[in-house]
């Protein structure tokens, strides 16, 4: 038995040691085959990776003397007719668009080719102002050479004025696209829809599921919200220049040509009957010159477009087309257009307001034309005048102008959360002010709470006793200390108080004043407290009762220290007064409440000149950031509680800043500089202080809510 065990024990251990070689080698192996692989890689790359990388993607040319031919026959395909009742959700894929960046469309242009029918004839003529439209694009944040990524796709075809192609042909040469798809996430272009004698309202194309940038639109074939509405283009009004006369001579002027016949005899009753009406037609002697008009009654000659300029009003009549290249014309003449046609719908109507630009008169009411234009206000008329001045030269003035409009449009409707607001697209900074951003209820919830903002540079002792204070305020949510000094870290955290508040320091890069107003990504709460660090006397109480008051206004600069603004007669500037009186301009941002979002638009909107200046020169933040306030919400600030007196009790003034005569002077040239740069003294002054209900009562056996308000 011992031998037979002894004879198994043996061939185990040759069987055990056989197995440990075969792995070796296999493992020898391997790495070998992993080197011999790498070195292979490195070899190959090295040598491949010298030669040129070669885009697939050309962007298109425009400018090519030399295209592509394409014959279509006869018995091609044409495109599905056009889809009546179009939304984005069922004629449009959503899920081609997003590739460019999360709130931009791309668009893509097919190469140009010249089609002819069999016949040797072109389809369409290439226009000036449709190679305006492709280069603009092509030009454009939203171009891409890429069809596979395109959110939109144009076709190279000119469909701008219905004369200009033959439908059937261009209905067969869409329909071969190769990416057509029943015209889906396509985008045609027309200005000049519709033939004699009935002009329809839209194009007469078969364009199945596409988007129609198109004028002449009325009610009835306007997609809502999947067409965009455009003007008929006027190569009239871009040699129009913007000067005026000292005065205008006629409330309404008519020059418009093709009136239809019971429209133009109502005019013509107004017109023999009031000075107030300047009708005007084609001269009799001059049928074929467009720069002249005449007057019904006189027969007078005027020049056109010069004779826009005269007028107050000018009117814009349905006709044969709803939309009249003329309504560009007189927007460039600075003529408030007087639109009579029930029907129509307006360029850009889902974005621009017309209300703002144009008076609007139904077509059964044109008798009491010159009643409707009496009873407009003189303030009216201002707000219309100025209006239209702005919309043309932002909108209308030029084919690049109309074209990104309406591919910005279209973007706003992919992407609504990247849209702009009602007041950015229709109320200029210049003639309204800035819009107030904040949408917030009349009085802002409490529960939330506030975060304390604390910029400190090496004050440590009392910054710990300002931590220490403010903790005690029932509504503080969170504090976040900005540590401004880049030479010296801030403090270990087990020397920090104990406290029952989240807390977090960040260490700014460079040493500016602005970084406590960068908008921290830590600041969760509506509400932020801008406080420095050696703002160490104010009570829970006053913190508490300043929050409650922001509250209230949440839109405005909430605090304690205050200032104002006077104007100094002997050296005819703005002067920084620091004095004690009842009347303020500022609340100093040493201690003050405000929203959160001031401090993104202090980094981000506020003038970059007098951002500038003060990190450069290290003074006024403060006084930038009332100048910002004020100058958007057009308010005054709110001062809270009686306490006036705010030094650090435990600093000599050789450490304060405030305290130095040289840093007085320079708040002073802050203000001038400050108004310069906003065109206009944007501060409010204002006789307002709030205090707790019961401040002054001593006794009353009530209960103060705020009982521990400091103070002078």
């Amino acid at each position: 038995m011992a031998a037979e065990s002894l004879l198994k024990t043996g061939k185990h251990w040759k069987y055990t040691s056989y197995r440990k070689i075969l792995y070796h080698r296999f493992f020898v192996g391997l790495l070998l085959f992993i080197v011999i692989s790498l070195v292979f890689t490195v070899v190959f790359n090295a040598f491949s990776g010298s030669s040129p990388r070669i885009d697939v993607y050309q962007a298109v040319n425009l400018d090519s003397t030399s295209v592509e031919v394409v014959k279509i026959s006869r018995s091609s395909l044409e495109a599905k007719a056009r889809v009546a009742n179009c939304t984005y959700s069922d004629c449009f894929d959503v899920y081609r668009c997003g590739r460019g960046g999360h709130n931009k469309i791309t668009i893509y242009i097919y190469p140009l080719k010249h089609y002819q029918t069999e016949d040797g004839n072109s389809i369409s003529q290439f226009s000036k102002e449709f190679y305006i439209i492709l280069d603009t694009i092509r030009r454009s944040k939203y171009y891409t050479p890429n069809p596979e990524e395109a959110c939109l796709l144009v076709p190279s075809i000119d469909t701008l004025n219905q004369h200009s192609f033959s439908s059937k042909h261009v209905s067969q040469a869409l329909r071969a696209l190769p990416h057509w798809n029943n015209g889906e996430n396509h985008l045609i272009f027309n200005m000049l829809p519709g033939t004699a004698p009935n002009y329809t309202p839209v194009i007469n194309l078969n364009t199945s599921r596409a988007i129609i940038a198109g004028a002449g639109f009325n009610t009835w074939t306007f997609r809502y919200g999947f067409d965009v509405s455009i003007p008929v283009y006027s190569p009239t009004a871009e040699k129009i220049d913007s000067t005026q006369p000292e005065e205008k001579k006629y409330l309404i002027i008519s020059t418009q040509l093709n009136i239809p016949h019971n429209y133009l005899e109502e005019l013509q009753n107004i017109a023999s009957s009031s000075n107030d009406l300047l009708l005007l037609g084609r001269c009799k002697t001059e049928s074929t010159d467009h720069s002249r008009r005449c007057e019904y009654t006189t027969g007078r000659e005027f020049d056109y477009p010069n004779v826009l300029k005269d007028g107050m009003f000018c009117l814009v009549v349905r006709s044969a087309r709803l939309t009249q290249a003329i309504l560009m014309d007189i927007l460039a003449s600075q003529c408030i257009p007087i639109v009579i046609s029930d029907s129509v719908v307006m360029p850009f109507n889902s974005h621009v307001d017309w209300n703002r630009l144009a008076l609007f008169v139904p077509e059964d009411n044109i008798k009491n034309l010159v009643k409707i234009v009496h009873s407009v206000s003189k303030e009216r008329r201002g707000e219309l005048y100025w209006q239209l001045r702005w919309a043309f030269d932002r909108y209308f003035a030029s084919v690049e102008k109309i074209t990104l409009t309406a591919l910005e449009i279209i973007n706003e409707k992919v992407f609504p959360l990247a849209a702009r607001m009602y007041e950015e697209w229709n109320m200029p900074e210049h003639l309204y002010g800035p819009v107030n951003p904040l949408f917030l209820p009349v009085t802002a919830p409490k529960s939330p709470g506030f975060t304390a903002v604390i910029l400190t540079y090496d004050r440590v002792d009392s910054l710990f006793a300002l931590v220490t204070k403010l903790v005690r305020t029932p509504s503080l949510a969170k504090i976040l200390v900005v540590w401004n000094n880049q030479k010296k870290p801030p403090p270990p955290s087990s020397e920090w108080p104990v406290i029952n508040k989240p807390l977090k320091v960040i260490r700014t890069k460079e040493n500016k004043l602005s970084n406590r107003f960068f908008p921290y990504d830590e600041i969760e709460t509506e509400c932020q407290l801008t406080i420095d660090d050696d703002i160490v006397m104010l009570t829970p109480d006053e913190l508490e009762f300043g929050f409650d008051v922001w509250r209230e206004f949440p839109d405005r600069i909430v605090g304690f220290p205050s200032r104002l603004h006077v104007w100094d007669n002997t050296t005819n500037s703005w002067r920084y007064h620091s004095e004690w009186t009842n009347q303020i301009s500022m609340v100093l941002t040493g201690a003050a409440f405000h929203h959160k979002i001031w401090s993104w638009y202090y980094t981000y909107k506020m003038p970059e000149e007098i951002r500038r200046w003060v990190d450069d020169n290290f003074n006024c933040e403060d006084i930038a950031m009332n100048f910002l306030v004020a100058n958007v919400t057009r308010k005054p600030p709110i001062k809270v509680t009686p306490r006036k007196k705010f030094k650090c009790p435990e600093c000599t003034n050789t450490e304060m800043l405030s305290a130095d005569a040289r840093h007085m002077s320079q708040r002073s040239a802050c203000i001038a500089r400050f108004a310069e740069s906003y065109g206009n003294m944007a501060l409010r002054p204002i006789e307002f202080r709030a205090d707790p209900l019961q401040y002054r009562e001593v006794g009353s056996g009530v209960p103060h809510a705020y009982p521990d308000i400091g103070a002078l």
